[in-house]
């Protein structure tokens, strides 16, 4: 099967995320910040759609660009820190977020052109049809029990956050 986009929009989808990045860590706003974060992600499922991944792009809109963002948000918006004392806090961390760049970037660069002989030459082939039928029947299926213990714990912390966030009951 041909892909579904050509590489224009693959790099445009890229150059899309990477200035969404830069955005969220040289934003003063912490809002304008989780704003630029929703952009990212938002982009990245696209990316993932282009890969074949609809279940994979679905989760990444309703879990990250979804609810996490709406929990960010929350926080930022009930913590208040005054602006002074957040300027104060990351003004003398410049000289590590440079070095730590570099170093990624330098890590980065080293796993592209000497990384080429650790990925096969070959493609798997793709099970384009039955990605989602395929989780959904593992996860309802062989894993059912796992699911609801997981879902069983997630109550247990909601109703916990409610009865610490609350001050009498």
């Amino acid at each position: 099967m041909a892909p579904v986009a050509t590489p224009f929009f693959f790099y445009l989808l890229a150059g899309i995320m990477l200035i969404g990045g830069i955005m969220v860590i040289t934003r003063k706003n912490p809002v304008h910040s989780a704003l630029a974060l929703i952009v990212t992600l938002l982009a990245q499922a696209a990316i993932y759609l282009m890969l074949y991944a609809p279940f994979v792009a679905g989760v990444q809109i309703i879990l990250y660009a979804g609810g996490i963002m709406v929990l960010f948000l929350f926080v930022i918006m009930l913590v208040s820190i005054d602006r002074s004392v957040r300027e104060r806090q990351f003004n003398s961390q410049w000289v590590i977020g440079i070095v730590a760049a570099t170093c990624l970037g330098g890590l980065f660069i080293a796993a592209f052109t000497k990384g080429k002989d650790i990925f096969p030459d070959y493609a798997f082939p793709l099970s384009e049809g039955d990605n989602t039928q395929r989780v959904a029947s593992m996860l309802y299926g062989q894993y059912m029990f796992a699911f609801e213990i997981a879902s069983l714990l997630l109550l247990v912390a909601i109703i916990g956050a409610v009865v610490m966030a609350k001050k009498r009951i």
